[in-house]
């Protein structure tokens, strides 16, 4: 670990960020340009005191996790993130197997989103990112671990996933769902990712295994979609699909046509944040 390099590195891209580059809110009473360290540990999902001690170098040595999401709050390049992982001490991450880094672009479109239906999604079904609409939509689904972090496990090994959904769409949807996944097997290979998810399907889920068998080939990735929501009941959503080619990576967004129920029931989530009111 590179520990006065480290905290030089992380100094200079944090006073090269802009308030405006975030989301945040300049406010008066900012002096200076730059962000705050407060800021970039919010950002990041850390205290404030952790992220202070490593700019300082005083800290510990941060791990692996610890600075990914160091790269994402501070909207870091492929490049930069892993020459952020460099001065850590860590080996710099296999950019095939390691989809959760998002381009800065797309993260100051996502940033631009925040009151709207938007998540960033890996090719493998991965949750990367959500807006707070979204989580009221959708529920978290950043916060899976293993194989559950990509929805194409999920579906068809947890029922519970298909509540959301209407019914009469599940077989639309399970098609869906493996066509795509198919997509990336073929793309990366049996030893990917990929890979790893569609052996322990077809070994769970015979209806997975049986589509699969078909080398079904994907529709419009986010075609419209009917949502039975548990406290506003069917939200029907058309779906823009934003695809940044390098990383592997969609930004998702859902809307309702002006005017209509599911506009109405949309704006309700978007002031109650999904909670009983």
């Amino acid at each position: 670990m590179q520990r006065e390099r480290l905290a030089e590195f992380l100094r200079t891209r944090r006073e090269a960020l802009q308030p405006e580059d975030v989301g945040l809110p300049r406010g008066r009473r900012r002096r200076t340009g730059g962000l705050r360290r407060e800021e970039v540990a919010a950002l990041s999902g850390m205290s404030a005191d952790y992220y202070s001690r490593i700019e300082q170098q005083r800290g510990p040595h941060p791990s692996e996790q610890m600075l990914a999401a160091i790269a994402r709050g501070l909207r870091l390049s492929l490049e930069e993130r892993d020459h952020l992982f460099r001065l850590g001490g860590h080996p710099v991450p296999q950019r095939v197997q390691r989809t959760d880094h998002i381009n800065p672009g797309m993260m100051r479109i996502f940033d631009g989103l925040g009151d709207a239906a938007a998540q960033v999604v890996s090719d493998h079904g991965e949750t990367l990112r959500q807006t707070r609409l979204a989580v009221a939509l959708l529920g978290d689904e950043t916060g899976y671990t293993g194989l559950a972090r990509s929805l194409h496990y999920r579906w068809f090994t947890d029922p519970a996933v298909r509540d959301l959904y209407d019914s009469d769409d599940h077989p639309v949807h399970s098609r869906q769902l493996t066509a795509d996944l198919h997509r990336v097997y073929t793309r990366d290979g049996a030893r990917s990712r990929a890979g790893t998810v569609a052996d322990a399907l077809l070994r769970s889920s015979a209806e997975f295994a049986e589509l699969w068998r078909e080398h079904p080939v994907p529709g419009p990735y986010c075609a419209a979609k009917r949502i039975r929501h548990p406290q506003v009941g069917l939200i029907e959503l058309h779906c823009q699909t934003l695809i940044d080619p390098d990383q592997s990576q969609k930004l998702l967004v859902y809307t309702a046509e002006p005017g209509s129920e599911s506009y109405e029931k949309l704006q309700f989530l978007s002031v109650t944040g999904g909670l009983p009111a």
